[in-house]
């Protein structure tokens, strides 16, 4: 079978504007760093785009320069979530090279698990953004009334969508995403090719592994170990033999 192209490290399709100075990039890292915050402390649906301002310590513009409302920055957090999940993984890996299917597997699951118990806002916001509340298809909620006059503040500056920025504030799939990711790691290490067969059992496993999460840490917020176990013995007798 032809091997499934591998998706490359994303940036978020949200961005009106990617950073190109350092001094830009890290003030884009302190708003991403200040809306992974407050969704532990207010949630989803009360967080908005002038509270992650005031909290990252810049002005509501600089919001506006990079995205068109929260959703968008969302989207921005899920991805580097992604990166950085992936890049957990991989420096794992690259650690313990004799690591064979089970230790593999120990690796992708784990990451995930210490990311849910550590990360800010990884708990709510992992690889995708929640489904949009009531009134929120504008991108907006009532949080976010206060905030109307930021896509005049992002137009004056010159970032308005639609002039050559990819203004969508979703990911498309996000389960997907990170199975095309997994597997192209797993496949790496394996010294197995990263085929159409490997891809469909990578996404069937994560598809199974984020329910059984879920469940795991509505359970208890640090994760239910009964729960995590079971999710590891399944992953184990599912995906194990495809990768070994």
């Amino acid at each position: 079978m032809d091997p499934v192209p591998q998706t490359r490290p994303q940036t978020a399709p949200a961005l009106r504007r990617a950073p190109v100075q350092q001094r830009s990039a890290e003030r884009l890292a302190r708003i991403l760093d200040a809306c992974a915050v407050l969704l532990d402390e207010t949630g989803y649906e009360r967080l908005s785009t002038r509270a992650v301002a005031a909290r990252a310590g810049v002005p509501i513009g600089s919001v506006y320069r990079f995205f068109g409302n929260k959703r968008a920055m969302v989207a921005a957090l899920a991805l580097r979530n992604l990166d950085r999940y992936a890049e957990r993984i991989s420096e794992r890996l690259a650690a313990t090279p004799l690591l064979d299917a089970y230790g593999a597997i120990d690796g992708v699951l784990d990451e995930f698990i210490a990311m849910k118990r550590t990360v800010p806002g990884f708990a709510l916001v992992d690889f995708g953004v929640p489904a949009a509340a009531p009134g929120e298809a504008s991108g907006r909620t009532a949080e976010d009334g206060a905030d109307a006059v930021g896509d005049a503040v992002g137009d004056a500056v010159g970032d308005a969508p639609g002039d050559g920025a990819d203004s969508r504030d979703e990911i498309e799939d996000p389960n997907r995403l990170v199975a095309e990711r997994i597997c192209g790691l797993l496949a790496a290490h394996l010294g197995r090719p990263a085929d159409e067969e490997l891809h469909r059992k990578v996404l069937v496993g994560v598809e199974t592994a984020d329910a059984l999460v879920r469940l795991a840490f509505r359970t208890d917020p640090a994760g239910d170990p009964a729960l995590v176990d079971e999710t590891r013995l399944l992953l184990y007798a599912y995906l194990a033999p495809s990768l070994s």
